[in-house]
């Protein structure tokens, strides 16, 4: 029998969990991906593109008005310009961005930094690579970044740091003094830092995003992944990009093409066209902000301990004062016995830490939300 070059890696918590919510007919607050459909507008634009004739290969960074466009947002968001020529490559997802970032840098004992919980598809990618993973727990009440830990754990042997703001599973964001610490610590190194903001236009409370291109050196050493299926609603077409100075981009490029090549061309048309409307990506911190909103209003009187998610569309309860269960056993009886689906916590966590938190998504209708609350309020 042949030896799996992931041998601790089994079926994700993802399928393991909707599986288990269709079986039982469960609502399905587990999986992040919105269950209404996306604007009308951007699918006629699809629709065009396809009815043009823009149905062969796109060019293998993308089409260049969408490039174009991305880094002309880029630019009014965040103040640094990333040239679409040759720093900014358009991605079959975020994940498969990350996937490329972290292949095209990372060899052999090369140790990358993980901040747990982390989303799942960082380690496999690290040590398909043979890299080291190096974890770090992040604090279990407030998933706050421990930065003197931080600054303890790197070394010569550093050649990567994934972070993730907004940050799924947890629903917090990275502050300005968090990202002048990661500056400051990583200053006169030549570590690469992968920026997993896919959740970049879903911050809430008048915060606002604190992008690696705000800060000029972390520009320098970071590739930023960032999706346009979470942004509007589109998860199903799996397109994304990364942002990233000319040199990193370059070595991005050379794994890039011979991973995907290129991205679905009518659907890089369809966005390219719709993001010349900054509204469309701009009133979407205060479209999900009323859903979080909504869903924490409609749990108020549950038994869940309730820290409103910062950013993302995922919400966190903590069920400590219902049950001592563990989190994956109590969110499989609550599938089972109360037909409602949530992903526990620990399975993003440093040995599986468990902090009886669930994560939930309310990227949903609100009769999706109704029924959802009606059945937590009975916990």
């Amino acid at each position: 029998m042949m030896d799996s070059k992931l041998p601790n890696v089994g079926t994700t918590i993802f399928t393991t969990i909707g599986k288990l919510a269709h079986k039982h007919n469960a609502v399905n607050l587990s999986q992040g991906f919105p269950n209404f459909g996306a604007d009308a507008a951007l699918l006629d634009l699809a629709q065009q593109a396809i009815s043009s004739g823009h149905n062969q290969y796109a060019p293998m960074q993308g089409i260049y008005s969408l490039r174009e466009v991305i880094a002309d947002k880029i630019e009014s968001l965040y103040g640094r310009y990333y040239h679409p020529e040759n720093e900014i490559t358009i991605t079959a997802s975020a994940t498969q961005g990350i996937f490329t970032a972290i292949s095209a840098f990372i060899k052999p004992n090369d140790e990358v930094v993980v901040f747990k919980p982390a989303y799942d598809c960082y380690e496999p990618a690290i040590e398909l690579c043979g890299g080291i993973v190096v974890p770090i727990q992040l604090e279990s009440a407030n998933f706050k970044i421990q930065w003197d830990v931080f600054k303890s754990t790197i070394s010569h042997k550093t050649k990567m740091v994934i972070i993730n703001t907004p940050h799924n599973p947890t629903g917090t964001i990275l502050s300005k003094e968090d990202m002048t610490q990661l500056q400051l610590i990583l200053e006169g190194t030549d570590i690469i830092v992968v920026s997993d903001e896919v959740y970049e236009h879903l911050v809430f409370d008048g915060n606002q995003h604190e992008s690696v291109a705000k800060y000029k050196d972390l520009a320098t050493r970071s590739i930023i992944c960032a999706s346009f299926g979470k942004t509007f609603h589109v998860t199903g077409w799996k397109m994304g990009y990364c942002a990233a100075p000319k040199e990193l981009m370059a070595e991005f490029q050379k794994v890039h093409q011979y991973v995907v090549f290129c991205v679905n061309h009518p659907m890089q048309r369809a966005v390219a066209e719709y993001l010349r409307t900054p509204e469309n990506y701009l009133g979407l911190n205060q479209f999900y902000q009323q859903k979080r909103d909504y869903f924490l209003s409609a749990i108020e009187d549950s038994r869940f301990i309730k820290t409103p998610s910062a950013g993302t569309y995922f919400q966190v309860l903590d069920y400590s004062k219902i049950t001592a269960e563990n989190d994956i056993a109590y969110a499989e009886r609550l599938i089972r016995e109360y037909k409602i689906a949530s992903i526990p916590i620990s399975v993003f966590n440093l040995n599986k830490q468990d902090n009886q938190q669930l994560r939930f998504c309310f990227a949903k209708t609100e009769e999706t939300l109704d029924k959802a609350a009606e059945i937590l309020n009975t916990l």
